[in-house]
Parts: C-alpha cells; structure tokens; sequence
C-alpha cells in the first residue's frame, strides 16, 4: 500500500511538468496512479474474500501508539475499485475535455491525482486518526479543484462554501474519532468496531460522527453545497461529486455501522437523514434546467438513499446499499461525463436551448441512456438490481409501522428518480418541437457556468423552429464518449452476474448484528417487489409526461426557507458578530492587551500555587557569591529599562540583563545554554537597533504617571507569581521527569555526549522540526512586510553599485563636494588594497579602517569556528543553532562595516534558499530514515575506520544539524536583508529625492 501513495505522490509532484512537455495528452500518464490502485485491489479478490486481508503497519511515533496502518477489507476493496477505476477513467477523459489552450492543467492534474491518493488512504486507513488526516486531505483538494475557475466568481465562491461546510463537519467528526478512540483505549478502527464502546459517549460520538457524514455527502441540512459545486469542471464533478468525495460519508457510514446500527441515536440519524436527504434531491431536480444541476440534485437524492440502506443496520439492506454505491458510481459518473460532452459539443447545459443532438451524436445518447436506465432501475442493469434488492430487504424489515415508512419513502424517492431521469436523457438528446431563446432563458437558482471545454470537429445546425434557433452542435473527439461509454456498459455487465457480485459484496453484509442474508438476483418473479417496481416507474413516468404541471405546480408552492440562504445570512451575521467582537476586544493597545494576558496569568496560576500547592520547607538563596552578582544586574538592568524613556538604552539594558542570565547559565554548569544565550542577545540586539532606525528615539510623549502604580503593581504580582511557580513546580512532582534518562539515550541512541545537543536533534527532534519552521515563518513574515514587489529583494553586489551614490551617506551637504573629491583624487579611498571588497560603496564619513581590519581578520575565523561548533556540538557545547548564530554575527559585522553591497559580497544568496534548503535537509532526514525501515527522524550511528583520519564516529542526525544551521543562517541574513539593506536603499532613496526637491526649490529662487 505504501508503494501506492508513493505512486500518487509522485504522479503529483511531476504532473505540472508533464503537462508543461506535452499538453493534455499527459493525463494519459497521470491516469496510471489510480489505474494502478485498481489493479492492486483486483489482484488480492481472491484472498479479501476469504478474509486473508493484507494489513501494513508502519511505526510512526512508537511512544505515543501512534502508527500508519492500512487494512484491505470487502469493504475498503470494493472502494479501492471506485475510487481508482472511475478516477483513471475521467483522467483519460481530461485529455479530450480541455483545450488545448486552457491554463492551470498542471495544478489541475496534480491536485486531481492528490485528491485520488487522499481518498485511497481515506478508505484503506485503519487508524481513526490517519483515516481524519486523509479526511481532510480531500476537504483540501476538493476545495483546490471545485475553485479551479479562480478566475470566476461563481467558482470561487462554491469552493469557499464546499471547504466550510465540510471542514466543519470534519472538526465534529474528530471530537467523535477522540471519544470513541478514548472509550475503546485504541484508535485501530477495526478493534473498536468489533468492540464498540457504549453509554453516553457512543450517543455523543455518533452524533458527531453523523455531522462529518451530512456535511461530506451532502445530506440535509448541508446538501446545498454540492449543487453549488457544480461551477466545477465536470471530470471534477464525475468523480468527485459522483463517485468519490461524496462517498467518503457513506463509507463512515458503512465503517461503523455493524458496531451501532442497533443504537437508537444511530438509528433515528440514518432514518431521517436518508429519508429526507432521498425526497428533497428527487424533489429538487424537477425543476432545473440545467443538466448538470439535474444530476447534482439527484446524487443528493442517492447519496441520502444509500446512506438509509448501508446504515438502517441489516445484512439484507447492508448488501442492496453496497451494490447500490457501486452501481451509482458508474451510472452518475457516465452521466457527467456526458453531459460534459454536451456542453463541449453545444456550448450550453440548459435543456431548453438542446434540441436533435441525440441525432447529431449517437454514441453519446447511447451512452446516457445506459447510464440513464441504470439510473431509474430499468432492467438489466445494476441499479435495477440494488434497487429491487433494497426494496426486498426493506419489505421485509422487521420494525413495525417504521419499515412501511421506510418503503413508501424509498418508493416515492424513486419514483423521482425515474421523473427527473427521463427529464434528463429528453432535456439532452430529444428533437424538440419548439427550443427557447437564450435571451428569454431564466437561470437556475443555483446557476453553474460554462466548464468553457473545447472540442475539435465539424459543425452542424438542427433548426427546429424560425423564432429560436437551437444551439449549434459540434462533432466531439472520441476521447471524450468512450471513458463515458465504458462506465455505462459496466452498469449493465455486472447486472448480467448478480451471484459475482454478490459473492463478493456478501462477506462486508454478514458483519452486520441483524437480519436474513439478502440476494442479488436479476428476475425473481412476480413477486410484491416487482410490482412496486411496475408501480415505481409508472409513477415517474406519469410525472415526466406531466412534466411542465408539475413545474407550474412546484413554481407556485410554498418553498421554505433556503438552506443556501440561510447559510449566507448566517455567514453574515458571523462576520458582524465577529466585527463587533473585535472592535471590542482589539482596541489597539498593545500594552492593554499585555495587561490582561499577564492578569488572567496570576489570578488563575497564582491562585492555584497558593492554595492547591505545598510550600518547601528550606529555600536555598544561592550556591555562589557570583550568582548574586549576575541576579542583581538583572534586576537592576530590567528596572532601569523598564524607567528608560529613550529607546535605544532601554534595548542595551536589556541586553544586559540577557548578558547576566548567560552568567547564571555558565555558574550552573550548562555552558551550551550560555553560549547560546550571548549568541541570541547579541544578534537581537542588532535587529533591534536595525528596528530602531524607523522608529521614533522616544517611547510615547503621552502622561504615564496615572498609571504608574498599576503598572508597578502588575509587573510585581507576575514576578511574585512567576517566582512561586519556579518554588512550587519541582516539590509538585509526582512522576520522575522524562529527562532522567536523556543520558543514557542521548549515548546509546543518539551516539553524542552533548545531552543538549542529542535532545535537540535526535531525543525531541519534533519539537526542532517545529521550531525551526516557526522561525522560516517569522523570517518570510518580517521580508513580506519590508519588501514590496517580491520577497527575495535585490542582492546588492560592489560591481553594480552607482558612483553617483554611497551607503549611509546622510543627509551630508558635503556629500557632492566629497564625491568630487573622491573622484578627483582616486588614491584617497580606491586604492587596490582595499579591506573590503565593497569598501568604496561606503560614505567616506562613515567608513572605519580599524573596524574594517578586524573584520577582514576576524570574518573567515568566524566562519571556520561554526564549522567547528556544528560538528563537534554532538559531543561538546555547540551545535547547529549555536554555529548558525555565530555566522550570522559574522555577516552583521561584514554589514556593518561595509553596508548593504558588502552584504551582497558576503552572502551572495537569497535567504530563502537557505530556509527551503535547510528545512527540507532536517525533514528529509527524517524521511530517510522511514525509507530505511526505521521511525521518523531515527538517528544512525556508523563507526569506521579511515587509513589516514582514523576512526570516524558519523551519526546521521549530523545532517539535521546542518539543515538547523542553515536554517538559522537564512533567518539572520533574511532580516539584514529586510530590516537592514532595503530600509538602507529606501533611506538613501528619499534622501536623494530631498535633495532634488532642494535643488529644484534652488533654481526656481535664482530664476
């Protein structure tokens, strides 16, 4: 199974350039990624049947009983098949549907393939929380190809509302995943299935499972979403909105239904979700025109009918639901994809401008009315099958006047069926009389634009009446009836072996607690089912004959509320609330804000630590006179910057404060923290004086001594509680630490006796993982609000420097005459021996010799020596963070002894290379590892012996230590870039543009 999602990834990952070499042919290619999955479930038939199921299981974080485990059951092989056969099909008919000259077909294709691998791991996971993660993971990039028209409102906004809704409902379902999993003591769904929990926790689990379910397959209330979705190309329609993401709901359902289908909660759900989800789409469908929201209404019709039969909890009812799902699959795709046709052969979908193009195009009406028969349980095909199957099973439902509700819904519920199906194939295919104008056309209510597909072929005209002229009809290419025509020919084939596929389907109906065995049979008789059947289409045909009545009828009636209006005024009402909410929380003080966190802090934590907690009963000051000394300047640095009213020496105080902690850090034996402490302060003290620059050198002129005291009073109560904290915590444990044994591990398991380093790295690599994309996030954060145009800005190099211009020059009125001098004497400051290489970019006013030949010396010394803290970090005080930090100093003193261009010559490289670069190195080393058979981000020790270098001790976390110092490399030059060389260029900017302004004001006086 692994190699499968490794296909689907990489099929992914190539699709743009795929189709970048060679167009839409390469969705042939991309086709192959669920063909496969296909074929692999083919393979194992034989052995799912008899219940020798493949499991795969992969450790993932083994300490948490966290892991990926993949089981192929009757059910999960029966959805392997949709979900691989129909997504290889309708990528066969993605090379005919687009034009050739449509955008975004690599986006398309790989996020198309994407969305099959998330559903394949959707319906093979047998780990709730892994199946919640696949979950998602479609909810994702349905959103991405229901929004693939970016470029129209009507898309954007359906994409919108598809990811709310169903993302919603996903957040409903984790609380009833975390229950159950919880309840049970494990999150292996096959376990807690065959041992589910009950009482209060299984009433609340399934009503959160059943909000997932609403919202995935479009049941009421939330069925409003998916007709809406229909703004989507249409192979995304027959396969996400026919036979795959819309399934995903039914599948929970049918996951979970042997182990609750006989709880009333569940029950009462399935019943009145399916029941009223069936009605409603039949309903809805009588009166659209156009034909893609005729089929959107109806696969809301299904999907509530298969959901009442999959989970109303008998085996004869669990079998008719799962052929149904299946034939549903094939038939509504087919249906897509020939409406698709049409739209690409007519230009429209509204079946009344659609007159003769079953004449123009037989194959095409061929292939819809198979579909179409399928459809309304015409025999021989497969929903004549499922339907005769569940009607049987529901006539013989032993539960009182419930069972006769259930038929005569389910009876009624088809009935539209056969009424909006045979409007459908007539809407499409027929030769009318009389068409109507476009100009005379009203919309739908739920309108869906033109998919804009293309297809060569020749043009024909079929003019049926002088007044309105029909549309005109295009020859489509083949590639696009033939995907169409398969699906539709499979919905009568498998109809002709009933006993195959009941066999097969057989083993997943006998989990269920209930009920006789049900059958799959194509002719049994005369019997009270095959009369309802008559009764059934009879019914639908007298509807579709009184076709324009009924629309009359359903024009006039009384509609109810709108779920898609009420769903918008409720997004409205939110929007405000939350305005308002804002507006009163966000009153744009930073210090109020900081005032109620820290407040909330000590009336909550402080007043647990003074009346839930234990005291200790002797207090040690201090080990050392020194420590004293660094105590006192911390204090004494924090209150003198706390009273500082300048910038400037607010920031160097507390930079000495930082100053003195690293003191305290080294007395207490923990060099690698000091190191690292004197590192981070002296790199934030040049971000803030860089910050500095733009802000004012006072902090706010506004009166605080009226809130002097409550200032005062705050900070003492949070020292107090803090310092309490530090007193209580250690007395309160009642387990011994997770650290006991680090170094042990950090020897044997990690091969370094730097426990500092080894934790990072090796012990607690998550948590660097995490911390590490924090600060690429923080680093594109600040260069997104410095830089303007693009992210990267400009590389300042000394060769492209103007002679016109020097860094830092200042609002000098010397300047000119300095720069005439400087040209007029070449030898003052442009000699060959220059210190540094952009040395003459730099005003000569600001420039420092002495400061430029320590840098000279000092810089490659510094490089040398993080070289030197990174490999030895493993086993000595250092690492990837420390060395980092220490070229990252180095690259400030080279910008601050030479400006932006010496920058540009020291690191001729955009941070962002660095961040993607060091970012992948740590987590692909993680990937490595899985690849080799062992967890994510295990270490390997590998000890060799060199004839020259002697024994080499090589631990493989070594690499994710390079990936931190890269890491921590791009995120100092990411803000020298940002902070310090583009508000130089923009500083410089305005100062030229004053000084024309003056010269101009100048002339303008001597005139």
């Amino acid at each position: 199974m692994l190699l499968l999602f490794t296909i689907h990834v990489l099929a992914a990952l190539v699709a743009p350039v795929l189709v970048r070499w060679w167009g839409r042919r390469a969705f042939y290619v991309l086709a192959l990624a669920p063909a496969s999955a296909a074929v692999w479930a083919l393979t194992w038939t034989s052995r799912v049947q008899s219940g020798d199921w493949p499991v795969e299981r992969i450790s993932w974080i083994p300490q948490l009983g966290l892991e990926l485990t993949f089981r192929l059951d009757t059910l999960s092989w029966f959805m392997t098949l949709i979900v691989g056969g129909v997504g290889a099909l309708v990528l066969v008919y993605c090379a005919g549907y687009f034009s050739t000259t449509a955008h975004g077909l690599g986006r398309f294709g790989a996020v198309f393939v994407a969305f099959a691998g998330a559903m394949l791991g959707l319906v093979t996971s047998d780990d709730m929380l892994l199946l919640f993660i696949f979950w998602e993971l479609t909810t994702v990039t349905s959103y991405l190809l229901i929004g693939h028209y970016n470029d129209r409102k009507a898309s954007r906004r359906a994409a919108m509302q598809a990811i709310v809704i169903t993302t919603a409902g996903g957040l409903a379902m984790l609380v009833g995943v975390l229950l159950l999993g919880e309840a049970a003591g494990t999150y292996r769904l096959s376990e807690v299935v065959a041992h589910p929990p009950g009482g209060g926790i299984a009433t609340a689990a399934i009503l959160c499972l059943f909000a997932g379910v609403a919202t995935k397959s479009a049941l009421i209330p939330f069925h409003f979403w998916l007709p809406a979705a229909m703004a989507a190309p249409t192979p995304v329609s027959a396969y996400l909105h026919a036979a795959a993401m819309v399934k995903a709901g039914i599948y929970l359902v049918a996951r979970f239904a042997p182990a609750y289908a006989t709880d009333a909660t569940w029950r009462w759900c399935v019943i009145v979700l399916g029941c009223g989800t069936l009605l409603l789409g039949g309903y809805r469908s009588l009166r659209q025109h156009d034909l893609k929201l005729v089929l959107a209404f109806g696969t809301v019709s299904q999907l509530g009918l298969i959901t009442l039969l999959v989970g109303l909890g008998t085996r004869a009812t669990a079998l008719a639901g799962l052929a149904m799902l299946g034939a549903h699959a094939m038939f509504k795709a087919a249906l897509f994809l020939v409406v698709g046709v049409v739209d690409a052969a007519t230009g429209t979908r509204d079946l009344r401008r659609l007159s003769g193009v079953g004449r123009a195009l037989p194959l095409t009406a061929l292939a819809g009315a198979l579909a179409t028969a399928s459809m309304i349980g015409l025999p021989p095909f497969a929903g004549y099958v499922a339907k005769e199957a569940g009607l049987e099973a529901l006539g013989h439902l032993d539960q009182g006047w419930t069972g006769s509700v259930l038929l005569v819904a389910v009876a009624v519920g088809s009935a539209l069926t056969v009424a909006y199906g045979l409007r459908l194939w007539w809407g499409a295919f027929a030769t009318k009389s009389a068409v109507i104008p476009e100009s005379a056309l009203v919309p739908d209510a739920v309108a869906a634009q033109v998919d804009g597909a293309t297809s060569p072929g020749t043009t024909t005209t079929l003019a049926t009446d002088a007044d309105a002229e029909p549309a005109r009809i295009t020859t489509p290419s083949l590639n696009l009836v033939w995907p169409a025509m398969i699906l539709a020919v499979l919905g009568l084939a498998v109809a002709l072996l009933p006993q195959l596929g009941e066999h097969l389907l057989l083993p997943y109906a006998d989990t269920y607690p209930e009920g006789e065995p049900g059958h799959l049979t194509l002719w049994a008789g005369f019997t009270p089912t095959f009369v309802l059947t008559l009764a059934i289409l009879g019914g639908g045909l007298l509807l579709w004959l009184a076709r324009e009545r009924v629309e009359r009828w359903q024009s006039g009636a009384y509609r109810g509320p709108e779920a898609d209006q009420l769903y918008r005024r409720f997004m409205r009402r939110l929007d405000d609330v939350a305005a308002d909410v804002t507006a009163i929380t966000q009153r744009g003080s930073l210090p109020l804000y900081l005032g109620i966190i820290l407040v909330v802090f000590v009336l909550s934590v402080g007043t647990v630590a003074l009346t839930r907690t234990s005291w200790p009963s002797q207090v040690k000051a201090f080990d050392s006179p020194a420590q004293v000394v660094f105590a006192a300047a911390t204090i004494a640095s924090a209150v003198l910057a706390a009273r500082a009213r300048r910038r400037l020496k607010a920031i160097i105080l507390l930079g000495i404060g930082g100053y003195a902690v690293a003191g305290l850090f080294l007395l207490q034996g923990a060099p690698d923290l000091a190191l690292t402490q004197v590192l981070v302060e002296t790199v934030t003290l040049v971000v803030f004086v860089l910050v500095l620059r733009r802000l004012p050198p006072y902090f706010s002129d506004r009166p605080l001594a009226a809130s002097r005291w409550v200032r005062l009073t705050v900070a003492l109560a949070v020292g107090l509680t803090v310092a309490g904290i530090a007193l209580v915590a250690p007395g309160a444990r009642i387990h011994a630490p997770v650290s006991q044994a680090f170094a042990e591990e950090a020897v044997h398991w990690g091969g370094g006796r730097n426990i500092v380093n080894v934790t990072l790295v090796d012990i607690r690599a998550w948590d660097t993982v995490g911390e590490i994309s924090v600060l690429l996030v923080a680093a594109t954060g600040v260069a997104s609000l410095v830089f303007l145009s693009r992210r990267g800005g400009q590389i300042f190099r000394a060769d492209e420097a103007p002679e016109t211009r020097r860094v830092w020059s200042g609002p000098d009125p010397m300047a000119a005459l300095r720069r005439r001098a400087d040209r007029m004497r070449p030898d003052a400051l442009h000699t060959d021996r220059e210190w540094l290489r952009a040395g003459s970019t730099l005003a000569p006013q600001r420039r420092s010799v002495i400061f430029e030949v320590v840098v000279r010396l000092l810089f490659q010394t510094m490089i040398v020596y993080s070289l030197f803290l990174l490999f030895s970090g493993h086993n000595a005080p250092g690492g990837g963070f420390a060395a980092g930090l220490v070229v990252g100093i180095a690259l400030t003193v080279r910008y601050l002894a030479g400006g932006r261009y010496e920058l540009g010559e020291a690191a001729p490289v955009q941070p962002g290379t660095l961040l993607g670069i060091g970012l992948f190195l740590s987590a692909g080393v993680g990937l490595f590892a899985l690849l080799l058979g062992g967890s994510v981000l295990q270490s390997w020790i590998v000890d060799i012996h060199l004839p020259v270098v002697g024994d080499l001790h090589l631990v493989t976390s070594v690499f994710f230590d390079v990936g931190v110092y890269l890491v921590v490399i791009g995120l100092v030059l990411d803000i020298l870039r940002s902070l310090g060389a583009e508000l130089d260029r923009r500083a410089e900017v305005g100062i030229d543009d004053a000084a024309g302004s003056d010269d101009v004001e100048r002339s303008a006086v001597k005139r």
